[in-house]
């Protein structure tokens, strides 16, 4: 009875994105492991950005200031 736990930013992923992954990975360890897809467990759970940290840093901090970046690079930065 497998059982698989994805973590995954709170960001937009779509019901058929979840669906995609849960069968997927159910997929997957019924051909590589010969499990049976009857009783394997996919959970995923969306963490907030703020939850997450990154080398001391969370990811929104971290994806605030990549955007920043990037829009003085292409000159929209206010």
């Amino acid at each position: 009875m497998p059982y698989v736990n994805i973590r995954i930013t709170r960001e937009g992923v779509t019901p058929e994105q979840k669906v995609e992954l849960i069968e997927g990975v159910t997929d997957l360890l019924a051909r590589v492991l010969n499990k049976n897809s009857a009783t394997t467990f996919v959970i995923i759970d969306e963490v907030d950005t703020d939850n997450w940290g990154l080398n001391r840093e969370s990811v929104t901090t971290v994806r605030a200031r990549a955007a920043a970046k990037l829009a003085a690079a292409e000159g929209t930065a206010p």
